[in-house]
C-alpha cells in the first residue's frame, strides 16, 4: 500500500523508529503534573490550496502498556491519505504519569482535553482505538460528541466478562541478561499479541520491550471493566469494529460476535470485520489486511461526515 514517506524496514529497530519519528511533529497537552505526548504525521502535501481535507484527521490510541509504536507498521500508509495523530496515553510512553485515581473517567478526561488542545477549535476527527485504547477512544468520543465523526474499535477492551484474561504473562527481572529478557518478552508476545510467533521480529521485540519498561499505569482493571459498554449510548458517531479470529483476548469468534451484537444494540448498521488468522496486535501481525480493512471503515465515515 502507498506510504506517505519511505521507511527502510530492513534497518535496525532503533533506526526504523527514528525514521518514522523524524517525519512527525511532537505535540503536548496537560496531563497530571506534566504533559501528554502526541505525534502528528501530516497528510499529502499536494492538496490544492484552499480546499478542505478529504477526511478529518485520524487519531490513533494504543493498547495497555504501549505507546504510539503499537501503530508503527500502519502510520506511513495511513498518513498517505490524510493527517494522523498518535497518542502516548497517560502514564505510558513519553507521557507524564496519569492523574489519580487511575480509572476510565479520569484518564479519558485527560485524553479528551488533549484532543481539544491539539486540534483546531471545533474541528472533527476520526478515532481508531486498539485494546485499552479502544476504551479511551470510546470514552473520549462520548465526551466530545459530534466532533468525533467515526470510531473504529480494534480488538477493544472494556467489554466486561467478554474480555478473556491471558494467563502466563511474566514481567522480566531487569537484572537478567538481555537474551533472557528478550526470550520472556517473546513468550509474552506469543501468548498475548501474536497468533503466529514467526511474525515476532526484532522490531516487535524492540518496541514491546521499550513500551513495557515505560508503562506506569495498571490498565487491566479498566480493560476488564464495562467502561466501553457503559459509554456506548453516549457515542453519537458511527462505530465500527475490527478483530482477528485468533485474538487472545477475544475468547473465540463466538464471543467476538457477541461484542458486535452489543454494539449493534445502539448502532444496528455497525460495520464489523473479523480478519482470519490475525491475533490481538492485528495491525502489526497482518498490516496489509488491516490497512485494507481500516481504510474501508474510514471511507465509510467520510460518507457520513
Amino acid at each position: 500500500m502507498t506510504a506517505a514517506f519511505d521507511v527502510d524496514w530492513s534497518a535496525s529497530p532503533e533506526l526504523i523508529v527514528a525514521q518514522i519519528t523524524a517525519h512527525a511533529t511532537r505535540m503536548e497537552s496537560p496531563c497530571g503534573d506534566g504533559t501528554m505526548v502526541w505525534h502528528r504525521w501530516d497528510g499529502p502535501a499536494d492538496q490544492p490550496l484552499g480546499t478542505a481535507p478529504t477526511r478529518p484527521p485520524v487519531i490513533l490510541m494504543h493498547g495497555g502498556w504501549g505507546s504510539w509504536t503499537h501503530w508503527i507498521k500502519t502510520i506511513p500508509a495511513l498518513a498517505a491519505h490524510g493527517t494522523v495523530y498518535a497518542a502516548d496515553l497517560p502514564g505510558m510512553g513519553d507521557s507524564a504519569d496519569a492523574p489519580e485515581p487511575h480509572n476510565g473517567d479520569t484518564m479519558s478526561a485527560v485524553v479528551a482535553e488533549g484532543i481539544e488542545a491539539i486540534l483546531p477549535e471545533g474541528s472533527p476527527y476520526l478515532a481508531v482505538g486498539f485494546s485499552f485504547g479502544g476504551v479511551m477512544a470510546t470514552l473520549s468520543a462520548a465526551r466530545l460528541g459530534a466532533r468525533c465523526r467515526g470510531l473504529t474499535l480494534v480488538g477493544a477492551a472494556g467489554f466486561a466478562k467478554l474480555h478473556f484474561v491471558v494467563g502466563g504473562i511474566v514481567v522480566p527481572d531487569l537484572a537478567l541478561p538481555d537474551a533472557e529478557i528478550d526470550a520472556l518478552h517473546r513468550q509474552n508476545l506469543t501468548l498475548l499479541m501474536f497468533a503466529d510467533p514467526d511474525k515476532i521480529d526484532p522490531l516487535a521485540l524492540h518496541v514491546h520491550r521499550l513500551n513495557i519498561a515505560r508503562g506506569r499505569v495498571r490498565t487491566r482493571r479498566i480493560s476488564l471493566s464495562s467502561a466501553l459498554l457503559d459509554a456506548l449510548p453516549d457515542v453519537v458517531s458511527p462505530i465500527t469494529g475490527i478483530w482477528g479470529t485468533e485474538d487472545s483476548t477475544g475468547g473465540g469468534v463466538g464471543d467476538i460476535l457477541k461484542r458486535r451484537d452489543l454494539i449493534r444494540r445502539y448502532q444496528p448498521d455497525c460495520r464489523f470485520d473479523i480478519i482470519d488468522g490475525a491475533g490481538h496486535w492485528i495491525m502489526y501481525e497482518t498490516p496489509d489486511a488491516f490497512m485494507d480493512t481500516v481504510m474501508n471503515h474510514l471511507a465509510e465515515f467520510e460518507g457520513q461526515a
